[in-house]
């Protein structure tokens, strides 16, 4: 057996001894590291201020550095994040259903957790909290496969959550990080079936598609963000304005950012003008199609590859549709599944939208930012699946349990 493949034993071999242990000891361990990171918070920006260094002279992009960025309230935050899942209900355990046969038997559906969850994930520290608190309180053992450009970040997190669980004479292996940051590494992961139970993938396209291709394990797949806001002809501008201000510029290298503005031509001349003035203000390039280039005079030529692009940058593609029917074809044709914003004051409209836009997350006036577990109310997220088996959208705690049935007797045979 490989060495990686012993490493993630442990957290198959500790998967039993989590799946023992009560709420209280879940939300006990979760606190107690919450609390831990908010202590050691001085010690994980020195080891992230080295992350950020090679990022910058490997001239990562602004949005990549801001991802991979730690400072104490990004800290603060992920403890939260901790406290917050440690006040939800315990999935595991409940008895969802249960049904009683005309022989007797009573058959029920009981939630357990997955069992081993291997998570391969790029330039974003937060991601090792988010994962670990959303694993431990579901019972959940979790492998981690994290980007070299994190590294240091990563591996002072992980000390900091190992060293707080052995302290409390909790399950130490809860947590793994693999710190060989090697490609064949990552292709060995993706293959350890009958060890890792499901494989998720956080990252870019290029991340995810070879996850999904190579691996033999079973794949959660977590989407790239291609995310439109539709300004309807009854939209109200300034609300228009400031949902889109928002959803771009507010953080640019996240998946729930804003890549595609979609303009109704009604209202272009209103809603352009003024969206090239706050898109000056942030330096933000705008790719656009004739007439949208015809009203803001900083744009430039918008290709058909611009509006299926996530830039994760100061850039956005703009297109004038000349119906919501329009709007519908074009955002459904582009987007990734991810999440879709109209703005209108017409509510046959936003209900449409609602309807017929297939993506995980749709809004009606409001930013496509809020995608996220966190602001759903699930402490964090394991990541946003763009897929529809099994989870869809932010992926908070029932996300990561499965089922079994369990069936009582009194002596019925078949």
């Amino acid at each position: 057996m490989s060495s990686i493949a012993n490493i993630c034993m442990k957290a198959k071999n500790c998967k039993y001894q989590l799946q023992k242990l009560s709420t209280d000891d879940k939300n006990k361990g979760l606190k107690l590291v919450a609390k831990a990171l908010v202590d050691n918070a001085s010690d994980i920006i020195e080891c992230n201020a080295v992350d950020l260094k090679n990022g910058e002279a490997k001239g990562l992009n602004k949005g990549l550095l801001d991802r991979l960025k730690l400072d104490e309230s990004r800290i603060k935050s992920m403890a939260e994040g901790l406290l917050q899942i440690a006040s939800l209900a315990d999935p595991i355990g409940e008895i969802k259903e249960t049904v009683k046969r005309p022989n007797g038997l009573l058959v029920g559906k009981k939630t357990v957790p997955l069992g081993v969850v291997g998570v391969i994930y790029e330039a974003r520290p937060n991601v090792t909290v988010d994962v670990f608190g959303l694993c431990f309180k579901t019972g959940n053992a979790v492998v981690l496969k994290g980007g070299s450009d994190a590294l240091c970040s990563n591996i002072a997190i992980v000390k900091v959550i190992k060293s707080t669980l052995e302290e409390a004479n909790l399950p130490v292996d809860a947590i793994t990080l693999i710190e060989d940051t090697s490609h064949e590494t990552t292709n060995e992961m993706m293959q350890l079936n009958g060890i890792i139970d499901v494989l998720i993938p956080r990252g870019g396209a290029g991340l995810i598609k070879s996850v999904v291709k190579n691996a033999t394990i079973p794949v959660i797949e977590t989407g790239t963000g291609n995310c439109h806001v539709f300004v309807d002809e009854s939209a109200d501008v300034d609300m228009a304005v400031n949902i889109i201000e928002n959803a771009k510029t507010q953080r640019i290298g996240v998946c729930n950012a804003c890549e595609s503005l979609v303009i109704h031509s009604n209202v272009a001349s209103a809603v352009l003008p003024k969206l090239n003035e706050m898109f000056a203000r942030h330096n933000v390039l705008v790719k656009a199609d004739d007439k949208a280039k015809s009203l803001m005079k900083d744009a430039v030529d918008a290709t058909e590859a611009d509006f299926g692009m996530e830039y994760l940058d100061y850039i956005i593609s703009v297109k004038t549709v000349d119906s919501i029917d329009e709007a519908i074809e074009h955002i459904n044709k582009y987007n990734t599944g991810h999440s879709e914003c109209i703005v209108t004051s017409d509510y046959n409209n936003s209900q449409r939208f609602l309807d017929e836009i297939d993506a995980a997350c749709v809004y009606v006036n409001a930013s496509t930012r809020f995608s996220d577990g966190f602001e759903f109310g699930f402490g964090a997220e394991i990541g946003i699946s763009t897929q529809k088996l099994h989870a869809r959208g932010p992926m908070g705690l029932n996300a990561l349990c499965s089922y079994k049935y369990i069936i009582y007797g009194n002596g019925q045979v078949r």
